[in-house]
Parts: C-alpha cells; structure tokens; sequence
C-alpha cells in the first residue's frame, strides 16, 4: 500500500511542477480560443494552455490508472 501512495504522491508532484512551468511558460501567448465543455463556452484561453492542461491530466490519469491496474494484479496473486 505504501508503494502505491507514493507512486501517485510522485506522479502528483511532477504534474503539478510541469502544470506551474506551463503557467509560466504561456504569459506572453497571444493566439486564444474558445472551447466548449458540456455545451457551455468557456472563456478565451491561449492555445498553448489547453493543450497543456490536456498533456498533464492525461498524464496524472494515466499514471493512477497504471497503478490501480498494477495494485490490484499484485494484490490478486498474493
């Protein structure tokens, strides 16, 4: 259960340095757009912020996905 915890407590810190990095690194990204979630429009975000935010919870989703897959085939052949 530990490796479990601090697995997704490490997947959890990298994703959240790389989410600060793309924060720094888009202030000066001048093309946005509008996305629309659940049939209502957000406001105008920079490209470059989607696709990142996109990047990281694809990562953070993969990575508990991964482990939960993995905790549980250890745990059945105990």
């Amino acid at each position: 259960m530990k490796k479990f915890i601090f697995t997704n407590i490490h997947s959890l810190i990298v994703n959240i340095f790389l989410l600060f990095f793309l924060l720094f690194a888009i202030q000066n990204s001048q093309e946005k757009k509008i996305t629309k979630i659940f049939n209502k429009e957000t406001i105008e975000l920079p490209i470059s912020f989607i696709l990142g935010t996109s990047l990281v919870a694809g990562s953070l989703s993969g990575s508990f996905i991964f482990s939960i897959l993995s905790f549980k085939n250890k745990s059945e052949e105990d």
